[in-house]
């Protein structure tokens, strides 16, 4: 675990590079666009379909009761916007995501890869079109999940955690492919997602539980979310923008060392 602890400080360090703080704003920038236009026609429609389902099937009564016994009676008078939101969220955080994954990571790859590995070969294992194909599936089966687990919301705590482990599933699936397009083959890649999958998955659940404290502050505050979302979400954004630099950073520092490491034995092992 000392090159996860390692990889860390080196991300860390390289978080507040001038490079990297502007690369963040090309994918916050084109997320709250995207989803600026989203919630103008859409957020309005969805909060008034969700308001008509909990109509027609008598649902305020007993959603109200289960709120009441969990301590949460606030929450009943705010209960189709609150879930309309919780709908909108993930797929904005998903968007920033695969903006990053398309737009930064490429970039940052290579700002680690000149400056801290410049003895590595670029071999071009990957490609723009699988960084999209990974993510795009990564995505599915993350909605799907995330559905199914999205009861678990109303238990804050237990949410946070589930949160966590998706988010540092699908952030390991697409930030590893990402981090090594540009410098392993695609054989590399698979040898080293099959010999380092615990610390990767280590550090994408680490990422995750980092990616749940803004949905946590937001979930927090639950009234005043529901008042003032579009700015709220767009902040939420923001911070998940820069979680998943840093993370990107993170992945690029491991994979890459763990590539130099991987060949250097190779060389080794060559008579």
């Amino acid at each position: 675990m000392s090159n996860v602890i390692r990889s860390w400080g080196r991300a860390f360090l390289s978080q507040w590079h001038g490079k990297m703080l502007a690369m963040s704003l090309a994918p916050f920038l084109l997320a709250v666009g995207v989803w600026a236009v989203a919630l103008y026609f859409w957020l309005q429609p969805l909060i008034d379909y969700v308001h008509a389902q909990f109509a027609e099937h008598n649902l305020f009564a007993p959603a109200g009761n289960l709120l009441t016994s969990l301590g949460l009676a606030f929450l009943k008078t705010v209960m189709p916007p609150l879930i309309a939101m919780l709908l909108f969220l993930p797929l904005m955080i998903l968007t920033a995501l695969i903006f990053i994954g398309v737009i930064a990571m490429p970039l940052i790859g290579r700002h680690v890869g000149l400056r801290h590995y410049p003895q590595l070969e670029q071999r071009k294992g990957g490609s723009l079109v699988g960084s999209a194909v990974t993510a795009l599936g990564g995505m599915a089966i993350f909605i799907g999940l995330w559905i199914v687990t999205l009861p678990l919301y109303f238990f804050p705590p237990l949410a946070m955690v589930v949160q966590a482990l998706l988010w540092g599933w699908l952030t390991c699936r697409v930030m590893v492919y990402d981090a090594l397009a540009d410098y392993a083959s695609a054989d590399e890649r698979r040898h080293i997602l099959a010999e380092h999958r615990w610390r990767l998955l280590v550090i994408g659940v680490i990422s995750g539980l980092a990616g749940a404290l803004p949905g946590g502050i937001w979930l927090g505050g639950t009234v005043l979310s529901v008042a003032f979302f579009p700015f709220l979400a767009a902040a939420s954004i923001w911070l998940y923008v820069l979680v998943f630099i840093f993370t990107g950073l993170w992945f690029a520092y491991y994979c890459l060392d763990a590539l130099a490491r991987l060949r250097a034995e190779a060389l080794v092992s060559t008579p």
